[in-house]
């Protein structure tokens, strides 16, 4: 379920974030915010069902999913193949997360 949730976060937030550029760098439309936002708070919330005792913990193990989202947005929507170091960082940061994630806690 966790995993879950972090995809749908990221996918939420990478999403409104879009929106935002688009309107910003790519002269779309100022309606482009309005689902935009939407999509923004959507992440807020499915971040916020995460099941942790911190929320700091929570975002910090979502950066490593994130950045690997982002990447993945970069080839499915932008058209644009992650090279060998885009995928090598995501692979660093996904580690990483996981040990925030998974780590026994005391």
């Amino acid at each position: 379920m966790i995993y879950g949730l972090y995809a749908l976060a990221a996918l939420a937030e990478i999403a409104g974030c879009f929106a935002f550029w688009a309107w910003l760098r790519l002269a779309k439309p100022v309606w482009w915010l309005a689902p935009g936002l939407v999509s923004l708070a959507l992440f807020a919330w499915l971040l916020a069902l995460v099941p942790s005792e911190a929320a700091g913990r929570t975002f910090a193990a979502y950066g490593g999913v994130y950045i690997v989202a982002s990447l993945l947005w970069l080839w499915l929507a932008e058209g644009r193949l992650p090279d060998r170091w885009d995928i090598s960082g995501a692979a660093i940061c996904l580690a990483g997360a996981g040990v925030i994630l998974l780590g026994p806690r005391g």
